[in-house]
């Protein structure tokens, strides 16, 4: 067809190829919508590495972005352990795993019931995977799990009494590598062993004011005009909001990041050999995944819908999960990041921000670098663990004990029927009896 129409334009001129000169005019935003599209998904992971023996434990990993990394991973060989809230009969889990199986030809992807929302399950499952002898293979954990209260939503709480935001996007990462870390490093040191942090820019408009700064003194009036004229003024906290709670929360887990990286290389090995474990922050940037539609349409049926009348735009301009995955990929197989000590990636100091498969300064320096934020944080963290387990205990025992109050009231309850039922026949018995006996006499 294209031959037979230039053959026509040459013999017989353009204008007798019918709708030429609208098709002619139309080419060039096409070209330019196409070269959009290619800017706006940003750039693609060039490097492969042989995956194949390496344990990989992935949070968030049966939805968007981290579905995709699991699949990418997968692909390679990598052994998956899914970490999900979902009970691990649920039919979806089943058919998710058979589904990544069969389509990356890769029968090692397990899944492990965790909840991020609660601390208690992360304990047991973590404290289950450590206590092991001799320790197991870990190679790398993959943290891509995520939640954001919508704009219009009210402030949730998870049942042990932590803001949601705070629990899924930086506590449970916190509770976890804090059991994890022995396991981490207890591995082989030529093994490569790599921590990927999911985050986003949002974590500059953060704000850990409430934990890195002592609060203020009650003062007189003379203490206050002179407190006032001093360099270093106590600034006040951010009002809490939804958004304001994703974005400290996001903060708190890059501070978090670097604060664990020196954690692991102030450890002494017994071997005498540095650490081995990379820590990298991934930054994948704006896509179209169900967290990001929930923030777009602030989680409303009216948000929604103009979601859907602008679904063209968000195509154009927002990653899918696939090319966000990018970056976890490039994170992941990066033979630069691999080695310890002075070739420990960019430098010894190790954590890494990575965005578009390429390393990025830290934003906020100020707080994500302070050993004495980190510090404050770090303590803030295991107390919050520490209260926040406590209440969780007792939110399970007060369950516990009225479901077996409900059970004994039930058994009771069946005694009394079986109590009466048998009474009842017994007297229809000896009633029957006496009338048997009226009747003979």
């Amino acid at each position: 067809m294209p031959v037979y129409i230039a053959t026509q334009a040459f013999l017989d001129g353009v204008d007798s190829v019918p709708f030429i000169w609208p098709i002619l005019k139309t080419l060039p935003w096409l070209g330019v919508l196409y070269l959009a599209k290619i800017f706006f998904s940003g750039a693609s992971n060039t490097f492969e590495r042989n995956m194949h023996g390496k344990v990989v434990m992935v949070t968030g990993g049966t939805s968007g972005i981290g579905e995709a990394v699991v699949r990418g991973l997968a692909t390679r060989g990598a052994q998956i352990v899914l970490l999900t809230q979902h009970v691990l009969g649920d039919p979806f889990i089943v058919e998710y795993i058979e589904d990544i199986r069969k389509d990356t030809d890769n029968q090692l992807i397990t899944a492990e019931q965790v909840d991020l929302t609660s601390l208690h399950s992360i304990r047991t499952f973590a404290t289950k995977w450590i206590d092991n002898a001799p320790p197991r293979r870990l190679d790398m954990v993959v943290l891509c799990a995520n939640t954001q209260t919508p704009g219009s939503g009210a402030i949730k709480t998870t049942a042990e009494g932590v803001e949601l935001n705070w629990q899924v996007n930086y506590l449970a990462n916190f509770h976890l590598l804090s059991i994890l870390s022995p396991a981490l490093r207890a591995q082989p040191p030529d093994r490569d062993v790599r921590v990927l942090f999911g985050t986003c820019s949002s974590y500059m408009g953060g704000d850990l004011l409430h934990i890195t700064q002592p609060s203020a003194p009650t003062q007189s009036k003379s203490s206050k005009a002179k407190s006032t004229s001093s360099a270093q003024q106590i600034q006040e906290p951010t009002k809490l909001s939804p958004g304001n709670a994703y974005a400290t929360s996001k903060l708190a887990l890059t501070t978090f990041a670097l604060a664990f990286t020196k954690h692991l290389s102030t450890y002494k090995r017994p071997d005498g050999s540095p650490s081995n474990t990379k820590v990298l922050l991934v930054d994948p940037g704006f896509c179209r995944t169900p967290g990001t539609r929930r923030w777009l349409t602030w989680g409303s049926l009216t948000g929604l819908l103009f979601y859907l009348l602008l679904y063209p735009i968000w195509y154009l301009i927002l990653k899918s999960p696939d090319m966000g995955s990018q970056s976890f990929l490039f994170a992941a197989m990066a033979e630069k990041f691999r080695g310890v000590g002075k070739d420990y990636g960019r430098d010894a100091r190790g954590a890494v921000l990575i965005k578009e498969c390429k390393e990025r300064r830290f934003e906020r320096l100020e707080t994500v670098e302070d050993e004495v934020a980190q510090k404050a944080l770090w303590e803030f963290s295991e107390r919050m663990v520490q209260e926040a387990e406590k209440r969780g205990a007792l939110e399970r025992a007060r369950v516990k004990r009225e479901e077996q109050e409900v059970r004994e009231e039930g058994v009771a309850v069946k005694e009394m029927e079986d109590y009466k039922a048998k009474v009842g026949k017994s007297e229809g018995v000896k009633k029957e009896g006496s009338r048997r006996s009226k009747k003979a006499g």
